[in-house]
């Protein structure tokens, strides 16, 4: 059973609170809710051992393995730190993720 739904999305910038890549930060590629993960542009880099496939050369193959949500948080830019986010809405009744710190909004 699938828990809260976090508040991240494809493209946002996020750094990792804990783990062997704490205090690094990068740009989610993917957003994988049933493993509850994302995955990070060079973040948890892990080797893969692939056998060759017809053209396809066989050998050691470095990709990005999913981080846990509860490992990341949303970047803000204008604080230059790690925050929470809330949903307000605006007048038009749009609804838009922002800062909890500074109010900067997320989406664009």
């Amino acid at each position: 059973m699938l828990g809260k739904k976090p508040q991240i999305k494809k493209g946002d910038t996020v750094m990792v609170i804990t783990g062997k890549d704490c205090k690094k930060t990068g740009k989610v590629l993917r957003v994988l809710p049933k493993k509850e993960g994302v995955l990070v542009e060079g973040l948890n880099v892990v080797k893969r051992h692939t056998k060759a496939r017809g053209s396809e050369p066989g050998g050691i193959a470095e990709k990005e393995a999913p981080v846990h949500y509860s490992n990341v948080m949303l970047f803000c830019v204008k604080c230059s730190k790690p925050v929470r986010s809330k949903v307000k809405t605006l007048e038009n009744g749009d609804k838009v993720r922002v800062c909890v710190k500074c109010g900067e909004a997320f989406d664009k």
